[in-house]
Parts: C-alpha cells; structure tokens; sequence
C-alpha cells in the first residue's frame, strides 16, 4: 500500500521510496527513507496535502507525492 492509503491517526513503517532523479532525493533528504515509522496527522479540507509526524516533526506533502511511497501498516495492537 502506499502512504496516501492511511487513514489519520494510522501508522506505518516507510518499506520503499520510490519517484526519479530530484524527487526521489527531495523525499529522502526530508527523512522519509525505509524503515521510518510515519503516522497520518492530518488531511486538508479537500484531501490535498496530508500533514505526516515522522521523526519527532510534522511534514506536509501532496498526495502526488505520498503516493509514491510504499508503507506497511502497523498492526492495530501497536
């Protein structure tokens, strides 16, 4: 599944990034990389951004964005 799938308040664990060249280097260097543990704080009005908590800080990207990245999500008893 990918990032843009979770719901607000679930979490999951970062398996794959994926996107080319710039983009795929922009999404790494703000520390959205395997095995990051992200969590779905927030969704705009009109579904476009998504605010995610990763890392001890907030980060908004668009749903373009979110959608190219792989998640697993966490189960329920976590």
């Amino acid at each position: 599944m990918t990032l843009d799938m979770l719901k607000i308040g679930e979490a999951a664990t970062i398996t794959a990034v994926g996107g080319e060249g710039p983009l795929r280097l922009r999404l790494l260097d703000m520390g959205l990389i395997p095995r990051t543990r992200v969590m779905v704080r927030k969704v705009a009005p009109m579904g476009d951004p998504i605010e995610i908590h990763l890392r001890g800080y907030e980060l908004t990207i668009r749903i373009e964005d979110a959608k190219k990245i792989e998640v697993e999500r966490e189960d329920a008893k976590t």
